[in-house]
């Protein structure tokens, strides 16, 4: 039995670097540790070779492939994507990664001879980039529909894509029509909110017109005074020691009291009232 993987998998990054080098005589444009991570850029023609290497050579022995990523770099040229192995050696627990530039019009050699599950990775690329792969024998979309137009991870694929698709009841089934947009794409400022737009928003033209006294405003301190000025006298309170009723009600709608009922006498008197000169309990 062999001895365990080690513990800490960036302690293999320089021995790796150095048998990769030797493992992948041709082809092998760049070799370096990134953020704790190996990656290796080879040249497209010798992917092949390169990645066998990678698999069969004892001391690397990098078996499984985990996944196949895609990365588009509009400002490379023609060859501005990159597709990426991300291979994982189970008996060494390490990682590394292998870069391959492609164009839109330049096939990657497939690597499904060497491990079968790269069929769908591959299909995956292909629909999201446009990458194609040769000797692929299933290249079909697998995320898309069959008649999407575009690949939607390019960076140039509009956020909005070329068609919408809807369901439509005059014809009962799943119909495509170019994109109709309510209205156009706003255009936002990300100005400070502290220091504020430099410009008028609609709506907001009431900035010359003086605000109410007490509100948020960038008048002056006169203007605030005469705009206080200009309200309504208000009339001052009465003083707390004055009596409720002001004077005696002329009639029972003044009150709102009915007419008494002919069969009701006086109103006893109560001997812990005192009579005073009127009042809420008088």
């Amino acid at each position: 039995m062999r001895a365990p993987a080690p513990r800490w998998a960036a302690e293999l990054n320089d021995a790796t670097l150095d048998a990769a080098r030797a493992a992948i005589p041709n082809g092998l444009v760049d070799a370096f540790a990134h953020v704790g991570e190996i990656q290796l850029h080879v040249h497209r023609d010798h992917l092949i070779a390169a990645l066998t290497a990678l698999r069969d050579t004892p001391g690397l022995e990098y078996q499984q492939l985990m996944d196949i990523a895609g990365v588009d770099y509009p400002d490379r040229g023609e060859e501005r994507f990159e597709v990426v192995y991300c291979l994982l050696s189970l008996t060494r627990n390490h990682r590394l990664h292998v870069h391959v530039t492609a164009s839109e019009d330049t096939p990657v050699p497939t690597v499904t001879e060497l491990w079968p599950v790269a069929g769908w990775y591959e299909r995956e690329v292909y629909d999201m980039y446009g990458v194609l792969f040769a000797g692929n024998r299933d290249l079909r979309r697998i995320l898309t529909d069959y008649g999407f137009r575009g690949h939607p991870q390019r960076k140039d694929f509009p956020l909005s894509g070329y068609v919408e698709m809807r369901y439509s009841e005059e014809v009962k089934r799943v119909v495509y029509e170019p994109v109709k947009l309510a209205q156009d794409f706003r255009t936002f400022d990300f100005t400070s909110p502290w220091e504020g737009a430099e410009y008028v928003l609609p709506g907001d033209e009431k900035g010359s017109l003086p605000e109410a006294k007490g509100a948020p405003t960038p008048l002056s301190a006169d203007q605030v005074q005469k705009a206080g000025a200009t309200q309504s006298p208000a009339k001052p309170a009465a003083a707390p020691s004055e009596s409720y009723a002001k004077k005696d009600a002329d009639s029972t709608a003044e009150t709102g009291a009915g007419k008494p009922h002919p069969h009701i006498g006086e109103k006893p008197a109560d001997r812990d009232v005192i009579p005073g000169k009127g009042g809420q309990n008088q």
